[in-house]
């Protein structure tokens, strides 16, 4: 149900003078909302994902144009899960992250 005028101008409102009184409060708040959305994306590509594998293995002796695009649906929902993550976490972090985590965990059981 959309809001009325005077309900959005209100939620603006309270909008804007939260981004001024607590900045990292807003960004917080904006990321959860961006993460549902992420987690929604993710989870769509890999029932997608599955889809495909199941269409692969189960046509690829009746047709392999039936496997081919089962094996193309799986490419295209990895790729998009490659994207969805990529978008949530960051150009910069991905490697580095795999590489702190890796570290810490040598200097706890070293």
């Amino acid at each position: 149900m959309p809001l009325n005028e005077h309900e959005q101008k209100i939620l603006d409102e309270i909008e804007r003078q939260l981004y001024e009184d607590d900045p990292k409060l807003a960004e917080m708040v904006a990321k959860a909302v961006r993460n549902g959305r992420d987690r929604w994306k993710m989870r769509l590509a890999a029932v997608l994902f599955l889809a495909g594998g199941v269409i692969m293995f189960a046509s690829f002796t009746v047709s392999w144009a039936i496997a081919g695009a089962g094996f193309v649906l799986m490419v295209a929902s990895a790729g998009w899960m490659a994207l969805t993550a990529r978008v949530h976490r960051g150009p910069s972090q991905g490697a580095s992250d795999i590489i702190d985590r890796l570290q810490k965990r040598w200097r706890r059981e070293g």
